[in-house]
C-alpha cells in the first residue's frame, strides 16, 4: 500500500471515472464464485469463523497497493477490486462479505464499511484502522481490553499529523483519538490464548499521527495463532505464524466480528 496502515492511496495511472462511477474488477473471481460461497459461510454460527472461512478462499491472492481511487482533489470512486489487495482492502472485503447474503449485498455491505454515513468521498472514506473499527460498532467490538487485560496502555493521537506537522494525509482533517494497544512486552502465551480466529488484528504503531503499521486476520489452527494477510514482503496473501510475525518488537490492535 505504501503507507500500509492507511486507506488512502494515489490514483491509479488510469482514466479517471466520472464521479459516481464505479470501478469493478472481480480477477480470478466471478459472481458465481461469490454467490456459492455466501451460503456455505452463511452456515456457520461463530462470527470469527465464517471470517476465518472466508479469508481463505483470498489466499494467494496478489499484493497489489494503490487500487482505491480519490483524494482532497480528485473525486472518489467506489472500488471492487478483488484481482489485488493490501492488508486493508482485504479486512474492507472479507468483511463486507461476512455481512452479505448476496453480490449487491456485498457491494452494499462494502461501502458502508469503506465509507461513514455510506457517502462515498475521501473525507467520508474510513482512512485509519481505528476509524474503520469504530465504523463498524454494532458489527464490530473493540477487543484490546479484552485480549491484552492489564497489559493494555493506552495513548492519545492526533491521527494523520506527522511529527513535524505536516500531514500523511493531505486534505483529510487531524482527528483525535484515544488508541488501546498490547504492547510488544505484554504479547505472552496468555494474550495469544485470548485471540479468536477472525480477530482483525491492528500492528500498533509508535509513530505520532498513525494508529497501526499494518493489518490481518487472526487464525487459530493445530494449536497455533497465524495472521493471515496481504504481505507486501511476500507479494501475496499468506499466512505467518503471529508470534513469529511480532518478533518481540510489535503491538496489537484487535477488533472482534459480532
Amino acid at each position: 500500500m505504501g503507507l500500509v496502515f492507511i486507506l488512502v492511496l494515489p490514483t491509479l495511472l488510469l482514466p479517471c471515472p466520472a464521479r459516481g462511477e464505479e470501478v469493478v474488477d472481480l480477477g480470478g473471481w466471478s459472481r458465481g464464485k461469490i454467490d456459492r460461497l455466501l451460503p456455505d459461510a452463511g452456515r456457520i454460527p461463530e462470527q470469527g469463523d465464517k471470517v476465518a472461512f472466508i479469508s481463505a478462499a483470498f489466499l494467494e491472492t496478489p499484493y497489489l497497493a494503490g487500487t482505491l481511487i480519490g483524494s482532497a482533489e480528485t473525486a472518489e470512486v467506489f472500488v471492487l477490486r478483488l484481482d489485488g489487495v493490501d492488508c486493508f482492502t482485504l479486512l474492507d472485503y472479507v468483511e463486507a462479505l461476512r455481512r452479505a447474503s448476496d453480490f449487491e449485498g456485498f457491494k452494499e455491505a462494502l461501502r458502508r464499511i469503506r465509507y461513514r454515513e455510506n457517502r462515498v468521498d475521501f473525507l467520508s472514506r474510513n482512512h485509519f484502522f481505528s476509524e474503520w473499527g469504530k465504523a463498524g460498532s454494532g458489527r464490530l467490538r473493540e477487543a484490546t481490553a479484552l485480549v491484552g487485560e492489564e497489559g493494555v496502555r493506552r495513548v492519545e493521537k492526533q491521527l494523520n499529523r506527522k511529527k513535524d506537522g505536516t500531514l500523511y494525509l493531505p486534505g483529510y482533517p487531524v482527528k483525535k483519538r484515544e488508541v488501546a494497544f498490547i504492547p510488544p512486552e505484554a504479547v505472552d502465551e496468555s494474550v495469544l490464548a485470548r485471540l479468536r480466529s477472525g480477530d482483525y488484528v491492528g500492528i500498533y504503531s509508535p509513530l505520532p499521527g498513525l494508529d497501526v503499521s499494518h493489518c490481518g486476520i487472526v487464525v487459530r489452527r493445530e494449536g497455533k495463532v497465524f495472521l493471515r494477510h496481504a504481505s507486501s514482503r511476500l507479494k501475496e496473501v499468506t499466512e505467518e505464524e503471529l508470534i513469529h510475525y511480532l518478533g518481540g518488537k510489535k503491538g496489537l490492535v484487535v477488533y472482534r466480528p459480532v
